[in-house]
């Protein structure tokens, strides 16, 4: 049976959770409680969501959990933005993160389709 882990977009929101905590471990002390744990809550909840939502019941509700994930992936890009602005992190960076993060749009996007289409059949 398969599980989230068995998700690529799972793995690859994993990925970028723990490269988020590399790069925020550098950013300025005075961000701890600012940037830092804003950005971190942000990816955390990206394949926290993708994970809840795999094990609930219904198509339905997975589909709800992965538009968290969506909404906090938006939220991320917006912060890592905020981020390259202040000079927490290169432009050089940003531009890798932002290609990680439209990889992994692209799969949630793909992933909420094929559960629509299996939610319509359904029906």
């Amino acid at each position: 049976m398969k599980t989230h882990r068995d998700l690529n977009v799972w793995k690859g929101s994993m990925d970028l959770v723990y490269e988020m905590y590399r790069i925020t471990g550098s950013f300025p002390k005075t961000e701890i409680f600012g940037l830092t744990s804003q950005i971190r809550r942000a990816a955390v909840s990206i394949p926290a969501n993708i994970s809840e939502g795999s094990a609930r019941r219904t198509s339905k509700e997975f589909r709800y959990f992965l538009r968290v994930s969506y909404g906090s992936l938006s939220e991320l890009e917006t912060l890592l933005t905020i981020s390259t602005h202040l000079d927490y992190m290169t432009p050089e960076n940003f531009e890798n993160l932002r290609e990680k993060i439209k990889l992994i749009t692209v799969q949630l996007c793909n992933l909420m389709k094929a559960l629509e289409n299996k939610i319509q059949n359904q029906n």
